[in-house]
């Protein structure tokens, strides 16, 4: 049933368009959501990359925080990716900001350095099968620590990297930015491995 219906992707700033990508490598139909009213009908919602405070100044603005809230306590799944993840987290570092607060987990923003310190790994993840992963880290944020509600999908180093929590999933790095759609697929329903 998810994948008959839309798929949304916050898109106010950054790489929603890559998301709308993915999602329909997976076989979903994407949204764009700048709305509050776009949210209805979802069967999912990414909150992308981007810069977590231009994001924070959209969703501040209107009861943004709010409708997410009510989006993830209905039981739909959520993705957050770079920035997004940083918004899912319950505290934020480097600086303090506010934040959702749906993943029990704090977050170092710019963990691992600054834009020319951006990298890519390869990890096989055993949810997703027996073939690597490409992951994609561009100004990506640390994942500090999380709490015991809090499942560690994927780690990279020391630190984890793809989390879920219930419904919501929280990744540091872009999986959008590759051909291969087995997050989407994975945290969406869609042709699951």
């Amino acid at each position: 049933m998810r994948d008959r219906q839309p798929i949304g992707i916050l898109s106010f700033q950054g790489d929603f368009a890559a998301h709308a990508e993915a999602l329909r490598r997976a076989g979903a139909t994407p949204r764009f959501v700048r709305h509050m009213a776009d949210l209805t009908d979802l069967a999912g919602l990414i909150l992308p990359g981007g810069e977590s405070t231009t994001m924070l100044r959209f969703l501040q603005a209107e009861p943004w925080f709010a409708a997410i809230r009510e989006f993830a306590a209905a039981g739909r799944p959520l993705l957050g990716t770079c920035a997004g993840a940083i918004l899912l987290a319950r505290v934020v570092t480097q600086p303090a900001q506010p934040s959702l607060g749906l993943v029990d987990m704090t977050v170092r923003r710019n963990g691992y350095g600054r834009q020319v310190d951006s990298f890519t790994a390869t990890l096989t993840i055993p949810r997703l099968g027996p073939d690597p992963l490409e992951l994609v880290f561009i100004r990506a944020p640390i994942i500090e620590s999380v709490g015991p509600s809090v499942e560690v999908l994927a780690t990279w180093g020391d630190h984890p990297v793809w989390v879920r929590q219930g419904q919501i999933f929280a990744a540091t790095f872009h999986p959008e930015m590759t051909d291969d759609a087995r997050i989407h697929q994975f945290v969406f329903g869609l042709n699951r491995p």
